[in-house]
């Protein structure tokens, strides 16, 4: 329990600067969007472009782990749109979606899997990282841009969502980067140095945009909280578990990459959700809850998960 307490403390911590500074008047009430304006347009584009400019497809080639973590990822961001569709627009099923199928991979997967699992564990760590960002993140994101253009049908929907995918820096990037290893390419360094200062501002901004939120005390309805209980229990339990049915008894996986698809599936909620709720301006309470829960949650299921396998 102590090494994932650690992992996860500077995550409170910076979630808890942002409520601080706003709590004792430093930033405003505009900050929470402002930054994440930042987060969406800047730092996460860059950190995005740069994840997949230096990615070689030959060295994390495992698609029994691909399919294992992509299939349960997909499948309980799947359900969770059916279950919240009933209650919601599209917009905000698919966002809750994400809640629950969309785990902090890139900032808590890399410390945990490492520690848990040892260095064999972050080839396919990245796999998780690279598939939760960019297929899981823009399965949202479409869903999302159909709810937004619900007025329009046939050919007039498919190009105003078209036309606003490809206007959209979170799904151009990733796919721009990709171009850089398959046209057999290197980003030059001034450049990769941009990128990587750039993109490491992404998940400590959107933490900290995450403590403005919460610190600005506005009414919950009681509905907020049967949602987000729904919600941790789908991403906290229902995913962790699928992942191991999958690998267990579909694909047959070996131990190493059994446990480490599960305890990629075992993670909080990142912040994603958080910054596609503000972007697209929906109600963001349940996912900031859902986030903070899931994170304060974690540090008892993952520690139960890596003593079970130990």
């Amino acid at each position: 329990m102590l090494s994932t307490l650690m992992v996860v403390l500077p995550i409170f911590a910076l979630i808890l600067a942002g409520w601080l500074v706003r709590r004792i008047g430093l930033l405003s009430a505009h900050a929470t969007t402002e930054l994440n304006r930042f987060v969406v347009y800047l730092a996460l584009p860059a950190l995005l472009f740069d994840v997949m400019a230096h990615t070689r497809w030959d060295e994390i080639w495992q698609p029994g782990f691909i399919a294992v973590f992509g299939l349960s990822s997909l499948a309980v961001f799947g359900l969770t749109v059916l279950i919240r569709r009933r209650r919601l627009p599209l917009a905000d099923a698919a966002i809750d979606g994400l809640n629950a199928g969309y785990p902090n991979t890139g900032f808590m997967g890399f410390p945990l899997a490492l520690v848990a699992l040892g260095r064999d564990a972050l080839a396919p760590t990245t796999i998780a990282a690279i598939m939760t960002v960019c297929v899981v993140f823009a399965a949202a994101i479409v869903l999302i841009e159909i709810g937004l253009q619900g007025r329009a049908r046939g050919g007039t929907l498919v190009r105003k969502v078209a036309g606003s995918l490809v206007r959209n820096p979170l799904l151009v990037a990733p796919a721009l980067g990709a171009l850089v290893p398959a046209a057999g390419l290197a980003v030059p360094l001034p450049a990769e140095t941009f990128l990587k200062l750039l993109g490491g501002a992404a998940s400590p901004c959107a933490l900290v945009g995450l403590g403005l939120f919460l610190a600005q005390g506005r009414a919950r309805p009681e509905g907020d909280r049967s949602a987000a209980a729904l919600l941790v229990g789908l991403k906290l339990a229902v995913h962790p578990v699928l992942a191991w049915l999958l690998a267990r008894f579909v694909f047959d996986l070996p131990p190493l990459l059994l446990h480490d698809a599960v305890l990629m599936a075992a993670l909080p909620t990142g912040t994603g959700p958080f910054m596609l709720a503000e972007h697209y301006r929906r109600e963001a309470a349940v996912t900031a809850r859902v986030v903070l829960v899931s994170t304060i949650l974690s540090v008892l299921t993952v520690s139960g998960y890596l003593a079970a396998i130990r």
